[in-house]
């Protein structure tokens, strides 16, 4: 598993340093986009500002890309055809106001192949409301 990591880093033009491995394989374990604090939570011993910094070259890189939510940026990792130019995530980003997790609604999105005479490299698409999860809980 490391070795995969290691060659996906290496692939985005990243060197594999012992923190971005650990980040790369927790982020890749997680169904929800997750804030800054909520991934340091997760590890016990890690400086904010190297995870900071390890998500932010990430997200140059495109190896996750950032949800804005209110005043919260959560990181989520991309797709393989991501990279430093272009994010393809323009999926919707649906914020769920119960349970509080932001997920990624790959099933709903922009279309990428609409003609233009322009280049689009980024398209934030956000909903909030309730989850299927949580809406069944409801019932």
């Amino acid at each position: 598993m490391k070795k995969d990591i290691e060659n996906k880093l290496i692939d985005k033009n990243t060197k594999p340093t012992s923190m971005r491995i650990l980040v790369y394989d927790f982020l890749n374990g997680q169904e929800a986009a997750l804030s800054l604090s909520e991934i340091e939570n997760h590890f016990d011993n890690a400086d904010r500002i190297t995870i900071y910094r390890t998500l932010k070259t990430f997200e140059e890189k495109g190896i996750v890309h950032s949800i804005q939510e209110n005043t919260t940026t959560k990181y989520k990792l991309c797709e393989d055809d991501c990279d430093e130019k272009t994010h393809k995530d323009w999926h919707l980003h649906f914020y769920c106001k119960i349970c509080k997790q932001t997920t990624c609604k790959e099933d709903i999105s922009f279309p990428e192949n609409i003609q233009t005479n322009f280049r689009i490299d980024e398209i934030r698409l956000f909903a909030k409301g309730i989850c299927e999860n949580c809406l069944e809980s409801l019932q």
